[in-house]
């Protein structure tokens, strides 16, 4: 090597530990960005398990209330089942016969194992039998609580299960009630049992072990009322002076939220309180825990970890610094190779910013890539205000998707959709849908034409930003045909008034201005639907059409013909205005009747027809009778002059042998005129007797 050689060899060498030195500084930042790093995950970690703990105590106490909530609940339920046996077992005679009801209790039903006090009362109040411990006392023993259940569950034929019933703790007790039905249903007397709190069937001691100093289980009724504490000198206290507990069922009253099956927790500083109720005694059950004591292990855990993170983190620093030095090395042969790249892209006439150090030689090496983006840039500005003056201008909307991103939305679409366009770019396509159900449902559709076209064109129902539907054209095609992946172009026209137009004209031609109900055309639509699944199930289960009816032990369905009785006089008397009424207040009773069974229809005039599909012959006749009864109870009033109305009903039944709906509407319209024949407002049924070669079905009086 010549001297001069030898001279000029440390001005390519890197200055390692000048100020200006790009790698010292990179150095310094990763060692700080190592440091912080660290201690940031070491943070985060240690918050994290925190978090978890709290979140394994959490799921461990509110899964706990709610088993422990499901069990007394359980409880409550076996007590109302046993007590449910022994009324099934209380006949009327036995009331007049205590010694009857005294032996049936402890020796026929031993309610009396199961129940702390039983008593039986007649329909009038009078106590028959009181049992306390299987020893008769007089019915001055009871509470007045006790008495006003068993005068509740009188009146309203509802088995009850009362509210505490206070003495001393020791006393305390909750009653259940049960009516007693004769077989006709009319109340004919009470019976009641009750339970200790502190018994082994409803509260035992053993349910709040194993006891602990840092946890507590407590049973407390809705008003704040304790009835269950590992101190029992706490039973019957209030529950608003429990530590923890107090402050949050403060905070459960105040919201008036209902008792519910369901665990809810609450983290204090101090405690961790789960709560979980049980709707029919409207009891709560909860688990108070020292928060401090629990997590006390994971703190000590986590000093052991702040020390080894420290650790940790020198040593990578250290590691990082000889790391990154021996990396550097190759950054003079860079900057080498960058001055020459950049000598041979660019002209001496472009002024670059001064810089010193790697950085400027940096900055000449990337001067002509430099100087092509701008030349991009220039043409994407271009066209990205084309593109924008055609989304602002478009007279139909556009929206872009990728990967089911709104990437792209136009004014139009927005307009049409009721969003500003920052509220919809970037957001999920499925946000323009009313469910998942429907998003999924297009998506099968769009790829099903995609796959088979090449693009999609449907009528496409979106919800608006208010929550109300849009209908509209939308025709999609791929940005690249050659890649779906590539996103894809719709084009979406507003059809929602064209749309409700036809559906109201299509209702409009199956209803009844007047009354609302299916027209004559409706009801043939609906009924023929109705006689072929009636056709088709017996073809399927190979059931002859004679014998389908009677097979269906159920029934397969009535149709009512009804046709008002002295409809004309309203007419003639009031005119035609009060006769609109009352067919329109006949409409409304019939659907009122049958909305839950079935449905009706206005066939013109003062005719109606009502189907019961699934409905048996003798509950078919039943309905019939209540709707005759209806209108018969009806009375209504014009110009000063009460009317009264009746209705003559025909019935038939509804089985695979009716070939048509004018075969089973004829059928209905002659048993509506034996009615009337017979002296209208009452029912006529008939019944499919044979077929004939025209078709038709001759039919026989019932």
């Amino acid at each position: 090597m010549t001297p001069l050689a030898r001279a000029q060899a440390p001005i390519d060498a890197p200055g390692w530990w000048s100020r200006r030195s790009l790698v010292l500084r990179l150095v310094l930042v990763a060692m700080l960005a190592v440091a912080l790093s660290g201690v940031a995950s070491a943070w985060l970690a240690s918050r994290a398990s925190q978090r978890e703990a709290i979140r394994r105590l959490v799921d461990q106490q509110t899964e706990e209330v709610e088993v422990m909530a499901r069990l007394l609940a359980s409880k409550i339920e076996q007590s109302q089942k046993v007590l449910r046996t022994v009324a099934e077992g209380i006949t009327p005679q036995m009331l007049n016969s205590p010694s009857s009801l005294e032996w049936l209790l402890q020796q026929g039903l031993p309610a009396v194992q199961f129940f702390d006090s039983i008593q039986v009362a007649r329909q009038d109040g009078e106590l028959r039998v009181n049992l306390h411990s299987g020893r008769l006392e007089d019915a001055a023993s009871l509470d007045a609580a006790e008495r006003d259940a068993l005068r509740r569950t009188l009146i309203g034929g509802k088995p009850l299960v009362s509210e505490l019933v206070a003495g001393r703790s020791a006393e305390a007790r909750v009653m259940f009630t049960m009516p007693l039905r004769r077989e006709d249903g009319p109340v004919f007397g009470v019976v009641a049992g009750a339970l200790m709190l502190q018994s082994q069937g409803l509260l035992p001691p053993t349910m709040t072990l194993p006891a602990r100093g840092d946890s507590r289980l407590i049973v407390l009724t809705r008003d704040g009322t304790i009835l269950s504490h590992p101190d029992p000198l706490r039973i019957l206290a209030s529950v608003r002076d429990e530590a923890g507990l107090g402050p949050v069922y403060a905070q459960w009253l105040q919201q008036a939220q209902p008792v519910a099956g369901r665990g809810t927790t609450v983290v204090q500083p101090a405690h961790i309180v789960s709560m979980a109720g049980m709707p029919l005694p409207q009891w709560l059950v909860a688990r108070v825990t020292d928060s401090s004591a629990m997590l006390a292990p994971v703190e000590g855990a986590q000093r052991k970890a702040w020390w080894l993170a420290a650790a940790v983190i020198a040593a990578s620093m250290a590691s990082l610094a000889a790391f990154m030095l021996w990396l550097a090395q190759p950054l003079a042969r860079l900057c080498q190779s960058a001055r020459q790249l950049a000598r041979a892209d660019c002209g001496d006439a472009v002024v670059w910013p001064r810089a010193t150090g790697e950085v400027g030689e940096l900055v000449q090496a990337f001067e002509g890539q430099a100087q092509r983006s701008a030349q991009q840039r220039q043409q994407q500005a271009h066209l990205q205000g084309q593109f924008q003056a055609i989304l602002e201008n478009a007279s139909v909307g556009i929206v872009i998707t990728r990967q089911g991103v709104l990437e792209v939305v136009g004014w139009q679409a927005c307009q049409m959709l009721g969003y500003r366009p920052e509220e919809l770019q970037g957001r999920p396509a499925r946000t323009l849908y009313a469910s998942d159900a429907d998003y999924a449902r297009l998506g099968e559709r769009v790829q099903a034409q995609f796959l088979a076209h090449g693009a999609f064109d449907g009528d496409v129902c979106f919800r608006r930003k208010d929550g109300s539907p849009v209908w509209a054209r939308a025709q999609g095609r791929g940005v690249r045909a050659d890649d779906m992946g590539g996103g894809t172009v719709w084009i979406l026209e507003d059809m929602t008034a064209a749309r409700e137009a036809q559906q109201q004209q299509a209702w409009a031609a199956l209803h009844d201005p007047l009354t609302q109900l299916c027209n004559r055309d409706g009801f043939a639509q609906r009924m023929a639907v109705l006689l072929a699944e009636r056709s088709a199930r017996a073809r399927t289960s190979h059931i002859p059409a004679a014998d389908a009816r009677v097979a269906d032990g159920t029934g397969d369905g009535v149709l009512l013909f009804l046709d008002l009785d002295y409809f004309t006089v309203v007419n003639d008397v009031a005119g035609h205005d009060a006769g609109d009424d009352v067919l329109r207040h006949v409409a409304r009773l019939l659907e009122s009747q049958v909305r839950q069974i079935g449905w009706a229809a206005r066939l013109g005039g003062d005719e109606f027809a009502v189907v019961l599909p699934g409905c048996s012959l003798r509950r078919g006749q039943a309905v019939a009778e209540q709707l005759r009864a209806a209108v018969q109870a009806w009375q209504p009033s014009y110009q000063g002059r009460s009317f009264t109305l009746g209705v003559s009903i025909g019935l038939v039944m509804l089985d695979a042998r009716w070939p048509d709906v004018p075969s089973v509407l004829y059928a209905a319209d002659m048993a509506c005129y034996d009615a009337k024949r017979a002296g209208r407002n009452r029912v006529e049924t008939r019944h499919v007797h044979q077929g004939t070669a025209s078709g038709r079905m001759p039919l026989r009086p019932a």
